[in-house]
């Protein structure tokens, strides 16, 4: 089935935001009176605010109840929106806008499908968002992947099949999100992390046209 859409996640794919995730984060946990490690940060790629608090709680052995979960989920939200505001295009990670403007030229159908719902800022402040026709996040999904809700609705607004699609993603939900889309998978990051994805690079630098067409032939 041939390529026509593009679906990018957005941290660690196109831009690298999980070190604003872990400040803030970090600073939650330690106003409440433990440490959050870097390590259990990693455990929050691709999950919602909700489920990665849930988690942090757990560990810190604190109990909330939902309203002061709500609060403690909105006071980190504020935070991470003050650190992001302050970004530039010299964080969108290295052959991104490349690959986007050679897509972009062969007429791909490009669209975002993250689990942020701060995408919209982060796309404007880092100059990106130009070359989306779509943009799907938290705001438009209630389910985290690895469920395929996000990417499901990315091809019905650009009017492609979950077949035509391929998704590029550096978490592991995120994968097994694509796949059960019924989409294809890049995987950006580890090989031996990334199993189910079709291809795994380090980066958007490592890509070209021809990879897409290749995978139109798996």
């Amino acid at each position: 089935m041939e390529i026509k859409a593009c679906l990018f996640d957005l941290d660690g794919v196109l831009v690298d935001t999980a070190v604003y995730h872990f400040k803030a984060w970090r600073k939650l946990a330690n106003h409440l009176g433990f440490d959050f490690t870097e390590a259990q940060n990693e455990q929050l790629k691709g999950i919602s605010r909700v489920e990665s608090l849930n988690k942090i709680l757990a560990w810190g052995n604190v109990e909330k109840t939902e309203d002061e979960k709500q609060q403690l989920a909105t006071e980190k939200n504020e935070w991470y929106v003050a650190m992001i505001s302050k970004m530039t295009p010299a964080e969108v990670l290295p052959g991104t806008v490349d690959f986007l403007t050679a897509i972009k030229k062969a007429g791909y159908k490009i669209a975002l499908g993250s689990a942020s719902k701060n995408s919209a800022l982060i796309l404007e402040r880092t100059q990106i968002a130009h070359f989306f026709e779509e943009i799907v996040d938290g705001n438009l999904v209630s389910k985290s992947k690895p469920d395929p809700e996000v990417f499901l609705k990315g091809a019905t607004l650009l009017e492609v099949q979950p077949s035509e699609c391929v998704v590029f993603e550096d978490a592991v939900a995120g994968v097994e999100a694509a796949k059960r889309a019924g989409m294809k998978a890049i995987g950006i990051g580890s090989a031996e992390v990334l199993t189910q994805a079709d291809l795994v690079v380090q980066n958007l630098g490592q890509l070209t046209i021809g990879h897409l067409q290749q995978l139109s032939e798996l």
